[in-house]
């Protein structure tokens, strides 16, 4: 897919995913706007840092665990870039700063389990929604970014892979509500070289090492390429690729 002028939308743009997302696209010719939250300084010193770059690039602020914050982001975002070509649902949380074993009920309340579906699940519907007539009349695309955990591996909490499970299931069925004139599909990463995982003990990240057939972790430039390659695949939608070095078959 040619992206030289294409309009995309990344969440969640200010570290990670995707921010490498993001790069991949303004090196690649398109024009993004990049999500962050509204209070995290990052953000608009990424959406800096690749505007003196020379990059086509606008800052897209807002928070879309929030109704109606979430939805204002995207229009703002869609008359910044005159329409869009492409939605990649990529904010998530874990909620956590250490995985929290699944076993432990009592660490994750009500407000514990809102956070998760807020972010991880509700959010990616209220900007597909939003993004949903523009995607229409250029016969856009939604990727989803999803987890290895979603699939049955274990994840961060019982909370974030089920949060995970169900954004599967949505992209799926997005996919059907949408066709045929917008592609939805999901990428479901493993455990990903990431600011969250680099303060983890390296006997925690060897398990995985250990398990990979590739033996390494995944790298942020990994999934975003990965996006780009569904993004530009016109026979594909309701599909999710993983990317996690093999580490889920070995």
């Amino acid at each position: 897919m040619n992206w030289t002028s294409k309009r995309a939308l990344i969440t969640g743009g200010a570290s990670g995913i995707g921010l490498a997302t993001v790069e991949i696209l303004c090196r690649m010719g398109g024009r993004v706007a990049l999500n962050h939250l509204p209070n995290d300084p990052s953000g608009i010193k990424e959406v800096k840092r690749l505007r003196t770059a020379g990059y086509d690039v606008v800052s897209a602020p807002g928070d879309v665990s929030n109704p109606g914050e979430a939805e204002n982001m995207v229009t703002a975002a869609l008359k910044a870039l005159g329409g869009l070509d492409l939605l990649v649902n990529n904010a998530g949380t874990s909620n956590s700063r250490e995985p929290i074993p699944f076993e432990n009920l009592e660490a994750m309340d009500e407000s514990f389990w809102q956070t998760i579906l807020g972010t991880n699940l509700i959010g990616p519907y209220r900007c597909s929604k939003a993004a949903a007539d523009s995607l229409r009349l250029s016969h856009g695309v939604i990727i989803n970014t999803a987890s290895v955990a979603g699939l049955g591996t274990r994840g961060s909490s019982l909370a974030y892979s089920a949060s995970k499970a169900a954004l599967i299931n949505l992209t799926r069925n997005l996919a059907k509500a949408l066709s045929p004139e917008i592609r939805v599909n999901a990428v479901a990463p493993g455990l990903v070289d990431t600011p969250w995982t680099k303060s983890w003990p390296e006997s925690r990240k060897q398990k995985t090492l250990d398990r990979s057939l590739l033996k390494r972790l995944v790298l942020p430039e990994d999934v975003a390429k990965s996006i780009i390659f569904l993004a530009g695949q016109g026979a594909i939608t309701g599909e999710v690729l993983v990317v996690d070095c093999g580490s889920s078959i070995a």
